[in-house]
């Protein structure tokens, strides 16, 4: 049975042992700083991921009912994104489209010239006609979210960071796209809690540079407290 589905970002790769993201590079077999934050950060991933998981368990399982109950197929989404030193990982999610979203997103995005403006502007559409009504429960309640969990156990992310991007995006950070690979992607991060979806790209990215210069695990706890506000809140998600 299948439980998956992915679409994956280009990953140019350069000889046997090296991936590069346009320039930013990861080569495995270098020796690399930790993440920001250190054992300390990772200590606080690992206890509320543990947390999370236990306490969530049984809202998951609804929810993988849901899915298989009304929209058929995988369960779970993944997608690739651009992790800590640009190593590619595979971003977990509940999925929330129909399973030909391609394909409905580019005749959508044909038909709708300021869909298209907007999708190239912000990777996202406030009216995404690939969304299922189950889906956009799911998405309004954050719970599509909670299979990251996993990539935060696996150290691929933390609770609180930036959001994860995709290949592409990097380029759109600029110089400050080494403040992005110094940092494990969050759950959540400043980005969900000043205005989520409403928050335009500049502004995530200048987010992204606050967190990193003023990070703290106090500002961690804090976000983590402002998440759960939000999220209960069921403002729009990021």
């Amino acid at each position: 049975m299948s439980v998956f589905a992915g679409e994956d970002v280009t990953v140019l790769v350069a000889g046997n042992d090296q991936t590069s993201l346009h320039g930013y590079g990861y080569r495995s077999g270098d020796s690399r700083p930790a993440p920001m934050g250190g054992a300390r950060k990772r200590m606080l991933d690992l206890f509320v991921a543990i947390l999370a998981l236990f306490l969530s368990l049984p809202i998951m399982l609804i929810a993988m009912a849901m899915i298989k109950a009304t929209m058929g197929g995988p369960v779970f989404f993944k997608h690739r994104r651009v992790g800590f030193d640009g190593k590619p990982f595979y971003c977990y999610k509940f999925r929330t489209m129909v399973t030909n979203g391609n394909e409905v997103l580019e005749a959508y995005l044909r038909d709708n010239p300021e869909a298209r403006k907007e999708w190239e502007e912000t990777r996202k559409l406030r009216r995404d006609p690939r969304i299922t009504f189950v889906g956009l429960m799911l998405r309004k309640s954050s719970i599509d979210e909670l299979p990251q969990l996993f990539n935060v156990l696996k150290g691929e992310m933390s609770c609180v960071g930036p959001r994860p991007i995709v290949t592409e995006e990097l380029e759109r950070y600029g110089s400050a796209a080494a403040v992005y690979l110094a940092m494990r992607p969050g759950m959540t991060g400043l980005w969900q809690t000043s205005g989520r979806s409403c928050v335009d790209y500049a502004r995530r990215v200048a987010f992204d540079v606050s967190y990193w210069q003023n990070w703290s695990l106090v500002q961690d706890l804090y976000i983590l407290a402002k998440t759960v506000v939000v999220v209960a809140n069921f403002r729009e998600a990021a």
